[in-house]
C-alpha cells in the first residue's frame, strides 16, 4: 500500500483553525492547541447566545409594554388578558414596536384591552 504524507491535510486545518483565532490575546492566536481550545468554547458560548438572545429580546418586549401599558392605566398582565379576550392577534414583539413609535395606535390597542 502506499504511504499517505498527510502534512498538507494538517497544514490545512492548523491554518484554517489559526485565521479563526485572529484577534484572541497570547497563545490563543498563535498556537494550535491553545486556538483549538478557545474556539471550542467560543462556539459553545456562541450556541448559548443565539438561545439567551431570544429569551433577552422577549424580556425587553415585555418590560417596555408593562410601562407603556402602565401609561395607559392598565398592568402588563391585564393588557394581554385583554387583548386575548377581544380576539387581538398581535404579538409582544409588534405591540412593543408599536407602543415605542407609535404611541396614539397604542393608546387605540390600549382601550381595546381594556373593553376586551
Amino acid at each position: 500500500m502506499a504511504r499517505v504524507k498527510r502534512g498538507v491535510t494538517a497544514h490545512k486545518r492548523h491554518k484554517r483553525l489559526l485565521n479563526d483565532a485572529e484577534g484572541r490575546r497570547g497563545t490563543r492566536s498563535k498556537l494550535i492547541k491553545p486556538a483549538r481550545e478557545a474556539q471550542l468554547h467560543a462556539m459553545a458560548y456562541a450556541y448559548a447566545g443565539r438561545k439567551q438572545r431570544k429569551r433577552q429580546m422577549r424580556a425587553l418586549w415585555i418590560v417596555r409594554l408593562n410601562a407603556a401599558a402602565r401609561e395607559q392605566g392598565l398592568t402588563y398582565g391585564k393588557l394581554i388578558n385583554g387583548l386575548k379576550t377581544a380576539g387581538v392577534k398581535l404579538d409582544r414583539k409588534i405591540l412593543a414596536d408599536i407602543c415605542v413609535r407609535d404611541a396614539a395606535t397604542f393608546g387605540r390597542i390600549a382601550e381595546v384591552a381594556k373593553a376586551g
